[in-house]
Parts: C-alpha cells; structure tokens; sequence
C-alpha cells in the first residue's frame, strides 16, 4: 500500500533486482542474495530480513538470503530494537558477546532465522552466484570488486547510525527499517509467477 513511497527512480533499480531474481526462477536456479554493507551491522541485517519476509508474503519459491560487511561487528541493538517494535520475535543465547548470534522470527510456523555480524565471504554465505546488493555507498565504493556475484547492484540506503544517541534515534531506525521492508516487498512484487 505504500509503493507511492518509492520514487520511480528508485523503481527502475529496484526492478533490475527483480530481474535478476525472475531469471534465477525461469532457469530452475534458487536466487541467492546477499545485503552488503560496511559493518554488516544495521542496513543489511534490515535487508537481509526483508527479502526473506518479502519471498514468503508473495508465496514465491524458496530464495536464500545473507548478510555481510567488509568486516563484522555486530547486528547493532538498535536496529534489533527497530525489529522487535515492528513485530519480530528476537532472542539471543549469548546478548552479552561482542558479536550476539540473534535468532529470529516473524511466524511461529518457522525455524528461527539466524543473525550475526560477519564478512561477506564468510560462511554460511554464498561464494559464487549470488546477487550483491551494496546498501551503503562506502562499501559500495571500498568494495569495488565483490568476488563470486553475478549481479551486482548498488542500493543506498541512509544510516540510522547518524542519530545514535539523539532524541531521533528510535524514530529513524523505525523508518529506516520500514523503508528498507517497502523496497524489498516492492522487488518482490515485480516477479512474475
């Protein structure tokens, strides 16, 4: 209901990542995909779960979806916060590590979902056929050769870093997590069954 939102602009892109996804159904292939951003801490966890949430509400056959950096830190409490304000059920067996293993649900018909912060090469992620959506512009910039992908697609979004500790903070990841989850649901609802 929120596609308005989106510039067309924005469209056109989204729509190459579409694309990309109906190519893999149409040659029998599992479309692997993984969020890409500097410190696999914020914007592309938000992705990486969007895209799976977006795969099951359109009822599309199964995608694999991944999260990474250029180095790890962890999936920042914030941005979990943001999640867990929106509805998902977030826990951790280990809240007090440096890098918290989060699992993740949004139905109670699932397996969690797993979530941590780690390199974009590093397993389970995909080393070969796989998209890469860059969701930040220095990762976009300081990675200029993702090895392994065939497709590379450059989808900025801004970081809710920026009002850490403000009056803003718990305001902007909201919104940063809910345009992030427009987008994704958009890209899925381009494909073609």
């Amino acid at each position: 209901q929120e596609f308005g939102l989106i510039s067309e602009e924005r469209k056109l892109v989204l729509k190459k990542l579409s694309d990309y996804i109906s190519k893999k159904f149409e040659t029998g292939k599992t479309p692997k995909m993984t969020v890409i951003c500097t410190h696999n801490s914020r914007r592309s966890h938000l992705g990486q779960l969007w895209l799976s949430v977006g795969a099951k509400y359109y009822g599309l056959p199964t995608v694999e979806t991944f999260s990474g950096g250029t180095e790890a830190t962890a999936f920042n409490i914030r941005a979990v916060n943001a999640m867990r304000k929106i509805g998902f059920e977030i826990e951790a067996d280990n809240a007090d590590a440096t890098n918290p293993d989060y699992q993740i649900k949004w139905s109670t018909h699932m397996d969690s979902y797993h979530a941590f912060s780690k390199k974009y090469e590093t397993a389970p992620n995909p080393t070969e056929n796989f998209a890469a959506i860059m969701v930040c512009n220095s990762a976009d910039k300081g990675c200029p050769i993702v090895s392994g992908c065939d497709f590379r697609l450059s989808l900025p979004f801004d970081d809710p870093k920026a009002f850490d500790d403000t009056d803003l903070e718990a305001e902007k990841y909201t919104e940063r997590a809910e345009q992030i989850c427009r987008e994704m649901l958009y890209v899925f609802s381009q494909i073609k069954k």
